[in-house]
C-alpha cells in the first residue's frame, strides 16, 4: 500500500463537514501543483467535504457511483485530482495527476489503472 495521511478539510470544518484523508502518494503528487491550482482544487474538495459539488468537478466514468475527478484548467495546463465518498465517513484523495495526453480530454488510461489499484488497496485496509 502506498499508505494513508488523513487531516480536516483546508476550510473551517462544521458538523456536517466530512474529513478529507489523502493516499500519501496522492498527497506528494498534489504538492508538486502550482500554488493556484492547489488553492482551486482544495476548494473544491472543501465544497465536496460540506456535501456539495464543484463545478470543475465531475463523475469518474467507469468506477460507479461514489468516485470524483477534479479537472482544473491552469495556465495552459491540466490538472487531475480523484477522490471517492464512499469509503468510510471520509472522503479520500486516491489520485492526483497533470494531464500531458494530447488526445483530448479522456483520462489516460494509465491514471486509469492507478486510480483502479489504489482504490482496491484502500478497500482492503479500511
Amino acid at each position: 500500500m502506498t499508505g494513508v495521511v488523513k487531516f480536516a478539510s483546508m476550510s473551517c470544518m462544521t458538523r456536517d463537514t466530512r474529513p478529507v484523508s489523502w493516499i500519501k502518494a496522492a498527497l506528494r503528487e498534489f504538492e508538486e501543483f502550482p500554488e493556484g491550482a492547489k488553492l482551486k482544487i482544495e476548494r473544491a474538495l472543501t465544497i465536496a467535504a460540506e456535501g456539495g459539488k464543484a463545478d470543475i468537478t465531475k463523475p469518474l466514468k467507469g468506477f460507479g457511483s461514489g468516485v470524483f475527478e477534479v479537472a482544473l484548467a491552469y495556465r495552459g495546463n491540466a490538472y487531475r485530482t480523484v477522490y471517492v465518498l464512499n469509503l468510510g465517513a471520509a472522503i479520500w484523495v486516491v489520485h492526483a495527476f497533470q494531464k500531458k495526453s494530447t488526445k483530448g480530454i479522456k483520462t489516460p488510461q494509465r491514471e486509469i489503472e492507478i486510480i483502479r489499484e489504489r482504490i482496491k488497496q484502500l478497500k482492503d485496509v479500511l
